[in-house]
């Protein structure tokens, strides 16, 4: 796996997985394919597990033998049931949604609920790419022609398969 150089000296890139999908939707299933693609090209994965679709995207990474950064909203490090390399329990609840948006070079939205609303928009105040999933389905599919706001703080890159994926982070030098 190779490190990438950023201003602060070599490490590998980070991405975390924001959102929600069910099993069996085509959302779900392009999210267990993300989490595998990101670890086969070095990047770790931060996710919450909190959804069934960040959860597999998380198992589908370490199952490809890549790092997984969990940060969980409980404060027991003994937590056993989270797929992950590396556990951290914040202990803040829904506040650990500022922790997930902070956490990576940039953020793959799937689907999505009002705590990925919250992680979103996080992420686009502290100026985090922002890389929703299109086509099918969910709020992520919006997230392009409808910005939290009028100030362009980061780029939306949409994508809507692996390959599609690979081209954004590699415009955004992560790959």
């Amino acid at each position: 796996m190779s490190s990438t150089t950023f201003a602060n000296g070599p490490r590998r890139p980070q991405v975390c997985i924001l959102g929600s999908a069910e099993p069996g939707s085509a959302a779900f299933d392009l999210a267990v394919k993300a989490g595998e693609f990101l670890a086969r090209n070095g990047i770790t994965v931060v996710s919450g597990c909190g959804s069934p679709a960040t959860r597999a995207a998380a198992e589908s990474a370490l199952a490809a033998g890549g790092t997984v950064v969990s940060i969980i909203p409980s404060d027991d490090i003994h937590t056993v049931d989270w797929p992950c390399s590396v556990l951290i329990p914040c202990g803040m609840g829904d506040a650990r949604n500022l922790l997930m948006a902070l956490s990576g070079d940039a953020c793959l939205v799937i689907g999505g609920r009002a705590g990925t609303i919250s992680e979103v928009c996080l992420a686009w105040l502290h100026h985090r790419p922002l890389l929703p999933l299109t086509g099918c389905g969910g709020w992520s599919d919006q997230l392009e022609a409808n910005p939290p706001d009028e100030r362009r703080n980061s780029p939306i890159l949409p994508w809507g398969s692996v390959e599609a994926l690979g081209v954004q982070l590699t415009s955004l030098g992560l790959l």
